[in-house]
Parts: structure tokens; C-alpha cells; sequence
């Protein structure tokens, strides 16, 4: 278990006071509770809801990331929140009417996570519950909260533990009630360190990992744009850039991404070092036989939202190959186009399922795809540090649907790869059911398919992180994958394993 000082919020946001207002409540408060709200009663995502709502409130500067560390720092610690709630309150935090407990939530991540003086989150979770749920819970809420602001975190989690232990919880119970995530997860995460070969005491630091909010980080995309660009950009508007371990990327701090005029016109773009870097991978594969040939056909197989698409579009334009980008989803597939609107080369984007179109995506007359890149649904649970609702929507039920689907697009990507073409199979996911039992069960399926040393060509590639990739063997084959790991690598964990269809 990790110590909580080590824990996201905690470490601080910004310092706020009450502004001593009358009348309603601070509109970046109102804001991160609509958010809450929204994710609660419409399935809605808050990286997608926030922005509309700090532009349609003229919410900005400070104010807006006051707003975003509080909804996305409450919704990422719901599970340790509502711990700690139950215990204050005595009583089911579930039970409780859903505006009233999503004002106590954000009132304990501003007393526990941020620092905010106690009077101002109390009298300003008191102002709001009055608003959005009347007169009479004002009273349940002063008390509660001042009750969470008499102690401090540690106490708190100390307590929590001892809760988990005392109802016959077994030890993820304790870390998921503490680290706020399911224990489901907790589980999972567990397996799929020990099956990557991790000492599966990094579990705690892997669970804090996933707690502390991901940076900002750029990929400047080959002949578009630059590292070198990008930070003069971000210094002429009063940002900066700091250099990232990988090649190509960058980490941007003290302005929003979309006011630099490279990814405001797609030259560069927002994009995990994760997920730049297994495409680069992919990209450094050697090919054998016919498929050795300049040029070429490229398939991204399940495109959108387009990052990766649009890195393999400047690169296919560099070396004269050709890129077909699919995206089942229409909207997506519009997001994929708008991604890879500058590409010189041949670039087409299509619609359709890549379980039966992987086929006849692939240009008339030849054997196969050269390079096919399978990014493939499934439960994101590599990247909960970037998406904070995520985990809490997400169950084991959704495992069998999600392995059955990438079980059927890996088939059909296998079978429309040229002779001497490499497949990238990856999933933002460490769960081994979604990772090494897909491709071990293809490997045993008699497709013709080799896994070749992914870690030795994703460290080729990998620049500053090339040290801390390491990968891992599948039972009964040659070759290697690769796990990268938010607490290990800083990125995404994402999952990489590169075949190859021998000529």
C-alpha cells in the first residue's frame, strides 16, 4: 500500500478561499458539480463535458483549473471519498440522494485533496447543496464535512483500512477502498504485473500512478512538425515545453494545447508517449519478402479516434506507402479524417467492421497489408489516470464481450497481412485476458504467424525510455511483448505484441 501523502490530490491544487461573495455558489464549484451530474445521469464523459461548460460559464485561468482538478480529482477518488464519507456520516453513503452526495464528494476532495481552508469548503459545499438540493440537507452537510476536516488524510485511510479488514475484506478490498479503485481492478492489475514478470509489490505504486493526473503530452507527427517548433510556440504564448525521454515528444506546461498553432491545425497533436511509441514500433519492424518493398499498404484496422492514424499517415508520406484508416463508427471516423487532413500521401479513410472489411481494405492485386496496426477495443484500464470516471464504469461482465470481439478482429487482421508484413497487435489494457491470452491463443491457432523480439525493436525506438522496456515471453513461443506501465514508464499502460507472417 502506498503511503496516501504520496496519493494524487494530495499533493495540492490551487489554494482557494471562499471569495466572500452573497448568493449562489463559486461558478467553478457550480461547474465540476454539473460535471458530476452529467457523468451520473447521462453516461456522459468529463474531459468532454468540462471544457463546454468553462466556456459557456467565461470560467478561466485559475477558476477553470480549480474546476477541473475538483470534478476530475473527485471523480478519480469517488471509491476513497466514499469511504471516508460512510465513516463521518455513519451511514451508506449510496443511500443518500445524488446531488447530496456528489456536493459531499467534492466538498472532501477540496478538504483531503486540495488545499482549501476548511471554512471556505465547508461554507461553499453548504451554499451549493442549497441550491441544488434545497434547505433541508444543509445541516447533514455542515456536519459531515466538518467532521472529515478534524482529521487528516492519513487518519482518515487508516480507518478506512481498518473498515475493509473488519467487514471481512480481503487485501484488494483494503487497497481498493483506499487507492479508489474496484477490486476487481486491484485484481487484475495484480495478474498482470506477475504475468508480466513485475514484483507484484509495485501494486501500490502502480495503484498511485494511476491516481495522479497524466500530462499533457505532444507527439510533433514526422515532416509536419517539431519538438523544436512546438516549444517556441508554447514560449511566444507564455508556456513551455519540456523534452520527454522519447523521440518526438514533448510535455506541455502552462498552456492549453489548442492554442499552439501546430495542433490547432494537426500538425502536432495531444498523444500519450505510450501510444506514440508502439506505433513507432510497428513502423521500425522489418519486413521480409515482397512486403520489403518501398511503398506499400498500410491498414490501421480500428483508427479512431485517429492519433495513431494520423502519426502512421505522415510517416506513410515520407515513404511513399499507402494507409487505409478504419473506424466502424461514423462520428469517429470523422475525427479520424480530421486527424489525417494534412497527409501529402495516399491516405483513404473508410467505415465499416474491421472483423469482415479487414479483407477487402487491402489494395487490388496484392497479397495482404504490409503493415497492419489492430489498436483494439477494449476496457481501458491503462489508462484510468487520464480518464477519471473510467473506472467506475467498467465491470468483469464487459471482459467476455470485449475478448470475443478482439479474438475476432485479430483473425481478420492475420489473415489480410501480406507475406513477410508485421502486425501490431495493441490494447490500452494490461488485463491478460485482453493482452498475452489473445496472442498466445493466435500463436496456437496455426495462423502462420511468428511474435518477433518486440522488445528489442520498440527499445530501438524508444529513445530515453529504451532502459525500462523489457519485455516478457509467452509460454511455448519465441519472441517477446511488451507491457508499459504508468508507474515504470510514465505512460499509458499499453500492450504491444509485433508478428510477423513469414514470406
Amino acid at each position: 500500500m502506498t503511503d496516501a501523502r504520496r496519493s494524487p490530490g494530495l499533493r495540492g491544487g490551487p489554494v482557494r478561499r471562499s471569495p466572500g461573495r452573497r448568493g449562489g455558489p463559486d461558478p467553478a464549484r457550480r461547474a465540476a458539480y454539473q460535471v458530476l451530474r452529467q457523468v451520473h445521469d447521462d453516461d456522459a464523459y468529463a474531459n468532454l463535458v468540462l471544457p463546454g461548460l468553462l466556456r459557456e460559464r467565461r470560467i478561466a485561468g485559475r477558476d477553470a483549473a480549480f474546476a477541473t482538478e475538483l470534478a476530475y480529482g473527485t471523480l478519480r477518488m469517488r471509491g476513497r471519498y466514499d469511504a471516508i464519507l460512510a465513516l463521518a456520516s455513519g451511514r451508506d453513503v449510496a443511500a443518500l440522494d445524488a446531488p447530496v452526495r456528489d456536493v459531499l464528494r467534492l466538498g472532501t476532495h477540496q478538504l483531503l485533496g486540495m488545499r482549501v481552508p476548511s471554512h471556505a469548503a465547508v461554507a461553499e459545499s453548504v451554499t451549493l447543496v442549497r441550491e441544488v438540493a434545497g434547505q433541508s440537507p444543509t445541516g447533514l452537510v455542515n456536519a459531515v464535512l466538518r467532521k472529515v476536516a478534524a482529521r487528516d488524510v492519513e487518519d482518515w485511510l487508516d480507518d478506512v483500512a481498518d473498515a475493509a479488514r473488519s467487514g471481512g475484506g480481503e487485501w484488494f478490498d483494503v487497497a481498493a477502498a483506499v487507492e479508489s479503485h474496484p477490486a476487481w481492478i486491484v485484481r487484475a492489475l495484480q495478474q498482470a504485473l506477475l504475468a508480466d514478470g513485475r514484483d507484484g509489490r509495485e501494486l501500490g505504486d502502480l495503484l498511485d500512478a494511476d491516481n495522479t493526473p497524466a500530462r499533457v503530452t505532444l507527439v510533433a507527427r514526422p515532416g509536419w512538425s517539431s519538438v523544436g517548433e512546438l516549444g517556441r510556440q508554447a514560449r511566444d504564448l507564455g508556456g513551455d515545453v519540456e523534452q520527454h525521454p522519447l523521440p518526438g515528444a514533448v510535455d506541455l506546461v502552462g498552456i492549453a494545447p489548442g492554442e499552439l498553432a501546430d495542433v490547432a491545425t494537426g500538425r502536432a497533436g495531444v498523444q500519450d508517449a505510450g501510444s506514440q511509441l508502439v506505433t513507432h514500433a510497428l513502423l521500425a519492424a522489418e519486413l521480409t519478402g515482397p512486403a520489403a518493398d518501398d511503398g506499400g499498404t498500410w491498414l490501421d484496422l480500428c483508427a479512431g479516434p485517429g492519433g495513431k492514424a494520423a502519426l502512421l499517415a505522415a510517416e506513410a508520406g515520407r515513404r511513399g506507402a499507402r494507409l487505409v484508416a478504419n473506424e466502424v463508427q461514423p462520428h469517429r471516423a470523422d475525427l479520424v479524417r480530421r486527424a489525417v487532413a494534412r497527409a501529402e500521401g495516399d491516405v483513404r479513410v473508410t467505415v465499416g467492421d474491421g472483423r469482415r472489411a479487414a479483407g477487402t481494405l487491402v489494395e487490388a492485386g496484392r497479397e495482404g497489408a504490409d503493415r497492419i496496426l489492430l489498436d483494439a477495443p477494449c476496457t481501458g484500464l491503462g489508462a484510468l489516470r487520464r480518464r477519471p470516471e473510467a473506472r467506475w464504469r467498467r465491470s468483469p461482465e464487459d471482459l467476455a464481450a470485449l475478448a470475443a470481439l478482439q479474438r475476432e478482429l485479430l483473425d481478420a487482421a492475420a489473415d489480410a497481412l501480406a507475406p513477410g508484413g508485421v502486425l501490431a497487435y495493441v490494447t490500452c489494457s494490461p488485463h491478460v485476458t485482453e493482452t498475452r491470452a489473445q496472442v498466445s491463443r493466435l500463436l496456437r491457432a496455426g495462423t502462420g504467424l511468428t511474435l518477433l523480439d518486440t522488445a528489442r525493436i520498440t527499445r530501438s525506438v524508444a529513445g530515453g525510455l529504451a532502459d525500462d522496456v523489457v519485455g516478457s515471453s509467452l509460454d511455448g513461443a519465441e519472441g517477446t511483448v511488451v507491457q508499459l506501465w504508468p508507474h515504470v514508464h510514465g505512460t499509458d499502460a499499453m500492450f504491444l505484441a509485433l508478428l510477423r507472417r513469414e514470406a
